[in-house]
């Protein structure tokens, strides 16, 4: 995620979704990034209120609770609710970045999650993000500790990276 951070605008909106403890969140606002972080764990997201404005929310049981809403980046790490595909891509401002890493097929022959439902497939982030500009994609194996992933950073927009150039 933090490879990445230089392609959101300075200062814009984030949404980390899925934001647990919020390890992302606490370090985007240290960049000066507004966040806005979602997680159903009320318990895990209380200490985030200072430095974002936070979200208890079910995603998988309930209404998408942002209807309406764009962000300069969204954020998505170690989650995966596939029917959340749409909202997240419509929650993307012109220029928004999308972030995305999570457990890969494969994984299931190191550990959990294994279930084919929290599993993306070969080329699935690809297959989601057409249509706007991929500035990178990852699928392989990582260690430690010995996981699969897929990551994608991903572009919306017309103007896709013309205000962020490639170091």
């Amino acid at each position: 995620m933090r490879r990445w951070a230089p392609l959101v605008r300075p200062g814009g909106r984030v949404l980390d979704l899925a934001c647990g403890s919020g390890r992302h969140v606490r370090w985007l606002a240290a960049q000066g990034f507004v966040l806005t972080a979602v997680d159903r764990d009320a318990a895990a997201v209380q200490p985030l209120r200072s430095l974002a404005r936070v979200l208890v929310a079910d995603l998988e049981g309930a209404p998408w609770p942002l209807d309406g809403e764009r962000f300069d980046a969204v954020v998505v790490t170690n989650y995966l609710w596939r029917p959340l595909w749409p909202a997240l891509l419509g929650a993307l401002a012109d220029g928004g970045v999308l972030i995305y890493e999570t457990f890969a097929d494969g994984n299931q022959s190191v550990g959990k999650p294994s279930r084919p439902d929290f599993l993306l497939q070969h080329g699935e982030l690809l297959d989601v993000t057409r249509g706007l500009r991929v500035v990178a994609y990852e699928d392989g194996f990582l260690d430690p500790p010995p996981r699969y992933v897929q990551r994608i950073a991903a572009v919306a927009g017309a103007d896709g990276l013309r205000r962020y150039p490639l170091a």
